[in-house]
């Protein structure tokens, strides 16, 4: 019995040792031998610089996230992002029929919801309407263009459809639809591209061909609805007109945020970006000093164009087999993951009024928040020692952490180097421009509060003056204001307050409240919102009801 215990205790021993010894830590400033391309040099992270004006990464980063996402593609409607993808096997495709129980086979639309299509069904109140469902038979390559790419107004919602068709904008060419998918197609079947995913009211695909990837699984007489488009405007028109475009935004909002339309599956290892601007230098000027809004994708040189146009067509010749198999989907939503709601509530904790009695608790909770966004980061040996954090008047001690902060989510991808493609390579940058400036941003206000004596962890031998706190919250919240600003992510644009249970949060969606470019003109008796007032220049949410009476 006692060799028995003594064996155990001897095992036990020798057990505890084996997992201190695995647990061992590494290096604090092990990111350079593990990934050499990191840089070593500490003074390459100066927290107080800022991304240069021109920068696009975040630009990159935030269309690429928002790729089939409706909320945000409606809110940034001129589209900077075209991208090869294909349709599943098994996915079911509606199309309303317009005139009497046809069948299709080319050069036609369909949508990814019924609700969708069934704006398109016409027939007479006796005798119904024609309402087809496919389903897909075949993986179907299409092309999709990002932006609200189906809406017909000239601002530039279509320039990057005209750019692949015609290799130039026709903005006098908005309505010619007939046109527009006929060219498309023509480009396309030299290509292997069967359909172009745009976005209405809803996606939405142009087919260039019905037979040879997609079969009919059923063809219905249904009731038909009752209202008509208006030829002048586009608009719905009739009794059940306001019931009908409710239920199609509605059914867009399914897909409103990520993952957003599940049904195309992207190839972001071919994205082709606007914003890229060693692709498309000539864009560059004309986005000074512009909000994104703005932005546009008319201006573009024959050069520039010329270089899309040849790298669309690498992309859809390019096997799938020498791509690097990253998931760039996953790879920017863990980003935005990560920040989004932290950020959000630093920036609602900074916009509370306080007293100059509470002042300190609440900068302490503040201070706790940023510590926790950068734990995982926090070099040890880069920590200063408690009794000299308040007489450091810079924030140079925590440069590693900013450096651990910035290069830990890409680091293993940017190592892989050659085997990526030059859209995976503008992806990684992307991806590396947008977590530096995030890092930067909330190491800075994270060191700012240590060297403040408002951290709890490092409490300073006197509790620092009120002003100075004041100071330093007026700093935090300016930082915060600018950092979110920059990145514009559209997870951030909410209805405030929340929706009730019988509200959906909106944003104004093309055709209802935007100006037409035909010759009717919008009246007081009119269904829809006046595009007189310009709510449709600068979306903001806003609650609509989800039951009658309904209202835009």
């Amino acid at each position: 019995m006692l060799f028995t215990r003594k064996a155990a205790a001897v095992w036990l021993s020798l057990a505890f040792e084996r997992v201190l010894t695995a647990q061992t830590p590494l290096s604090s400033h092990a990111p350079s031998p593990f990934y050499p391309g990191i840089e070593s040099d500490l003074g390459q992270w100066n927290l107080d610089e800022g991304p240069a004006v021109n920068a696009t990464g975040h630009l990159v980063f935030e269309t690429a996230n928002s790729l089939l996402q409706h909320w945000a593609n409606t809110r940034h409607r001129i589209g900077h992002t075209i991208i090869p993808g294909t349709i599943p096997v098994g996915t079911l495709l509606y199309h309303g029929v317009l005139f009497g129980p046809h069948v299709p086979t080319a050069l036609n639309w369909v949508s990814v919801e019924p609700d969708h299509s069934m704006l398109f069904c016409r027939g007479k109140i006796e005798t119904g309407c024609w309402h087809l469902t496919f389903a897909v038979t075949r993986p179907m390559k299409v092309l999709y263009f990002d932006g609200n790419s189906a809406a017909k107004i000239p601002e530039g919602t279509l320039d990057t459809q005209d750019l692949v068709a015609w290799s130039k904008m026709k903005p006098e060419w908005v309505w010619n639809e007939g046109q527009r998918i006929r060219d498309l197609c023509k480009w396309g079947q030299k290509h292997g591209v069967n359909g172009f995913v745009r976005m209405e009211m809803n996606f939405e695909i142009m087919i260039c061909n019905f037979t040879s990837h997609m079969e009919v699984v059923s063809f219905v007489n249904i009731e038909t609805t009752r209202f008509h488009i208006e030829r002048d405007t586009g608009l719905p028109v009739g009794p059940d007109a306001v019931l009908h475009a409710f239920e199609s935004v509605h059914c867009a909002s399914w897909r409103e945020n990520y993952p957003g339309e599940t049904r195309i599956m992207l190839d972001f290892s071919e994205l082709v970006s606007f914003y890229d601007t060693a692709l498309v230098p000539s864009l560059v000027p004309r986005r000074v000093g512009l909000d994104r809004g703005d932005h546009r994708v008319g201006g573009i040189s024959p050069e520039d164009i010329e270089r899309v146009q040849d790298r669309l067509a690498q992309a859809l010749a390019r096997p799938p087999s020498i791509t690097s198999g990253i998931d760039w989907k996953t790879v920017l939503r863990v980003v935005v993951d990560r920040y989004a709601s932290r950020l959000e509530f630093i920036q609602h904790l900074l916009n509370l009024s306080l007293d100059d009695q509470s002042i300190f608790d609440h900068a302490q909770q503040i201070q706790r928040q940023l510590r926790t966004v950068l734990l995982p980061y926090t070099v040890f040996a880069a920590l200063p020692p408690n009794t000299s954090v308040t007489a450091n008047a810079t924030n140079s001690w925590a440069a590693p952490v900013f450096r651990e902060c910035a290069t830990t989510q890409a680091a293993s991808i940017a190592y892989r180097g050659t085997t990526l493609t030059p859209s995976e390579r503008l992806l990684l940058q992307a991806v590396r421009e947008t977590t530096h400036e995030i890092c930067r941003v909330v190491t800075k206000m994270w060191a700012s509060g240590m060297n403040s004596g408002v951290d709890a962890f490092y409490p300073p031998e006197q509790r620092p003056e009120v002003d100075h706190i004041h100071t330093l919250m007026g700093e935090w919240k300016e930082d915060v204001t600018q950092l979110m600003s920059w990145l514009d992510w559209s997870v951030w644009v909410k209805c405030r307050p929340a929706c009730s249970f019988e509200e959906m949060c909106y944003l104004p969606t093309w055709p209802f409240g935007f100006p037409t470019t035909r010759a009717a003109q919008w009246d007081s008796a009119s269904l829809w919102p006046d595009p007189n007032k310009g709510e449709w220049k600068r979306l903001q949410p806003k609650c609509i009801r989800r039951r009658e009476p309904y209202s835009f």
